[in-house]
């Protein structure tokens, strides 16, 4: 009755965030006096599981079949079902990627087993394990407790630390074989293509975000400008907030009314309608803080607003606070952290 912990890959590499899951799996694992194993499927699978070993994987279960290749829904769906079903393992856990929430919601209803989704915080016992997630545009916390002999739970990417690496670690590995034939599966895959430039906010370690305070830019704008606003706005994100982030590392994001007013791209979009970020720290340039915004940002572990009024909601949420303008206070910041940072 181990726990089952879902790594997922995409062309023979593992996805990073997966180690979270082990780090997760093993406060499961130890409550309920059981083993983790990985289960990788997919081209490269054996390798990957015994990078999982080094995560804290104590078994692993592989399928590289030419069907896996690819992750689609119904032959991944159908393997991890069988194996829920044949091994009865006390819990599956991922991270909360697009691919392990459809995947797991999908097994956990074939195998008629409880799911809950955006753990930030879990413990297990009694035959059961205890999850705390966000609810209602996270203003509040839910506490959840799931039953049933097996428990499926993903989790909020960045919420839990992953083990400290063991490369000495060896794994069990035991190969299956696939639980559908090509034939049978309806979707096919017939390429590929990389995104260039985009922004990966959900992994960011640091989030620099500008809201609708960036049009108060006080260059002025050309006189061969379409539209001034946007013109300061786009010069401000690119001379004031991407400086700062290219000093700490970071990803650059955005409110709702920023990209709304065609300021910047809808991917760089941080709240209830763009992206759920966990950062350990984010920066609010000028937003204001509407709901919206703080539901996808208010799990940060620290939290810095810039803004000129003293009364905005993002205060509230702030562990520090600035009252200024952005472009007096973010060109000051910029430069003594490159001098601290020796840059």
């Amino acid at each position: 009755m181990s726990v089952f912990v879902f790594v997922e890959t995409f062309d023979g590499s593992a996805n990073a965030v997966s180690w979270e899951a082990l780090g997760a799996a093993k406060t499961v694992a130890d409550a309920f006096g059981t083993d983790i194993t990985a289960v990788v499927f997919g081209k490269n699978a054996a390798a990957v599981a015994t990078q999982a070993g080094h995560y804290g994987a104590d078994k692993a279960i592989v399928c590289d079949d030419a069907t896996l290749e690819t992750y689609r829904l119904e032959p991944y769906a159908a393997l991890l079902t069988k194996l829920v079903e044949e091994q009865s393992p006390e819990a599956v856990i991922a991270v909360s990627t697009s691919q392990a929430r459809e995947l797991l919601a999908a097994s956990a209803a074939d195998t008629n087993s409880g799911l809950v989704t955006e753990a930030i915080e879990l413990s297990a016992g009694d035959g059961s394990i205890t999850v705390i997630r966000p609810a209602y545009a996270g203003k509040v916390l839910s506490q959840t407790t799931v039953s049933t002999p097996t428990r499926f739970v993903t989790l909020r990417g960045r919420s839990f630390l992953p083990n400290d690496p063991d490369e000495g670690f060896s794994v069990d590995v035991t190969t299956v074989d696939a639980a559908m034939n090509e034939d049978d599966i309806a979707v096919k895959i017939e390429s590929f293509e990389a995104e260039v430039g985009k922004v990966n906010l959900g992994d960011a370690a640091i989030i620099v975000s500008g809201g609708r305070g960036m049009a108060n830019n006080p260059k002025d704008a050309p006189a061969d400008a379409e539209d001034a606003e946007i013109w300061k706005a786009k010069d401000g994100y690119e001379n004031v907030i991407q400086p700062l982030a290219d000093t700490l590392g970071a990803a650059v994001g955005a409110s709702r009314a920023a990209v709304d007013a065609g300021y910047i791209p809808y991917e760089h979009q941080v709240g209830q309608t763009g992206k759920n970020v966990n950062p350990d720290l984010y920066i609010a340039a000028g937003i204001s803080g509407a709901i919206q915004h703080q539901a996808g940002m208010r799990n940060s572990k620290i939290i810095v607003a810039i803004n000129k009024d003293g009364e905005a909601p993002i205060f509230k949420l702030a562990r520090y606070g600035i009252v200024g303008d952005l472009y007096q206070v973010l060109p000051i910041l910029t430069e003594e952290l490159k001098k601290r940072l020796g840059k």
